[in-house]
């Protein structure tokens, strides 16, 4: 052999050597994002303790990135992979209508979106059809069940309603999906399993985004009066 095929030979096998790496990147684009996302998982799970039945699949809601964005994922920890679908938040959450969230609310009659631990209850028929109930597990959200902050599918929570107006509707603080999307959290999501809810503000290749605007949330002081308090980035 020489020189010339020898350098021509080394090449070709350095490149091969590269190939799957380079194959690996455009086959799992989301490999930084979706390892933030299961450890966030694995982290609230632990947190939450015995409260939750079922341990395999976790609803993890981005209220940190825009409504336009596919901010709400479906956390498969059994087969280390993650499903990522639209989500819309509440109006109370988003007064100017603009597809961020600005504040976060446990109190009744806010509509607003809330944050922290939700466990997974049953199905029932409601105002928008087959839903899914949540029981709130922080301080930050327990009013879950009397606000009937629920999972439910909407039209304004589409992909389509993102491509005519640039972002989604907005729920009185439900977990809203197309309906389409919805039907996978009713099989994958039901029963017992975790949701968490924050503004994580983790893009699609794992960079951090933050909202325009500083984010908080709206209390309730013990004489009634209401009052804000800046919310934390990430819960």
């Amino acid at each position: 052999m020489n020189r010339r095929d020898l350098i021509k030979g080394s090449l070709a096998a350095t490149a091969a050597a590269a190939l799957p790496a380079r194959l690996f990147a455009q086959v799992n684009p989301t490999a930084a994002r979706d390892a933030k996302l299961m450890a966030i998982a694995h982290d609230e799970l632990a947190r939450a303790g015995t409260s939750i039945w079922r341990r395999d699949i976790v609803g993890v809601a981005d209220f940190g990135l825009h409504s336009s964005q596919k901010r709400f994922h479906f956390v498969d920890l059994e087969n280390e992979r993650v499903t990522s679908y639209h989500v819309s938040h509440g109006t109370g959450s988003d007064g100017e209508h603009d597809g961020w969230l600005k504040r976060y609310s446990n109190i009744e009659g806010s509509e607003a979106s809330s944050r922290g631990a939700f466990m997974t209850r049953s199905w029932y028929v409601g105002r928008y059809g087959t839903s899914l109930r949540l029981d709130g597990l922080d301080s930050t959200n327990s009013n879950a069940l009397p606000r009937a902050i629920v999972m439910h599918p909407a039209s304004y929570a589409t992909p389509g309603h993102v491509d005519r107006w640039g972002r989604l509707g907005r729920s009185n603080g439900c977990f809203a999906m197309g309906p389409e999307q919805f039907d996978r959290a009713l099989i994958d999501l039901s029963g017992g399993r975790l949701l968490v809810s924050g503004s994580y503000g983790i893009a699609q290749d794992g960079s951090a985004v933050s909202p325009p605007i500083a984010q908080y949330d709206l209390l309730r002081r013990p004489d009634g009066t209401t009052f804000s308090r800046t919310s934390p980035s990430a819960y």
